[in-house]
């Protein structure tokens, strides 16, 4: 997996096609956690953008959610799960859902509120019925290579949503935030 060094600033709020570089540094004080963790200012803390149907718009989006996740207060893992999910719906909606059409575009937006971490991924695609997709488990999916990418979304994330847009779907990925408990 290839990691973007040095990505372009955003500002938030705004939608364009490059990363917010801000994500990657939170020095202000008034934001830590228990732990020292930084956490990103529960009513302000949002980004959207709009991106190519490309696979380096993946990891443009994967990135983001990485970075989000950390400022939010999220362990290593945590913040790397949240990634993982991300990019699922990422590829789903570039792959899938866009079929790699240079004519439609994917939207990300990341948002932290104080009680979640809520990212929307939005393809311009034919649109998903999440009752079709075959389970994973089953014994006959069992040795597919494909057909994992929901079921690892809805693994690493505490809620999962579609929603159809006409054309297009939109998944939203809520990770809650959780106080820390005491004498951790």
């Amino acid at each position: 997996m290839e990691k973007l060094k040095n990505p372009p600033s955003l500002t938030f709020g705004q939608t364009t096609s490059t990363l917010p570089s801000s994500l990657s540094s939170a020095s202000d004080d008034r934001y830590k956690g228990s732990s020292g963790t930084a956490l990103a200012d529960s009513t302000t803390s949002r980004v959207s953008f709009t991106l190519d149907s490309s696979l380096d718009s993946v990891n443009k989006v994967e990135l983001t959610a990485e970075q989000t996740a950390q400022r939010a207060g999220f362990d290593e893992d945590t913040a790397t799960h949240v990634a993982m999910a991300v990019r699922e719906a990422a590829v789903n909606a570039v792959l899938h859902g866009n079929a790699y059409d240079p004519n439609k575009h994917i939207t990300a937006s990341f948002e932290t509120t104080s009680d979640a971490l809520v990212i929307r991924v939005a393809d311009q695609g034919p649109g998903l019925d999440p009752d079709t997709i075959p389970d994973p488990l089953a014994p006959e999916n069992i040795l597919r290579g494909s057909g994992r990418g929901i079921f690892l979304i809805k693994a690493f994330m505490d809620e999962v949503h579609f929603r159809q847009l006409h054309p297009g779907t939109e998944l939203t990925l809520i990770k809650h935030r959780r106080p820390a408990q005491p004498g951790n």
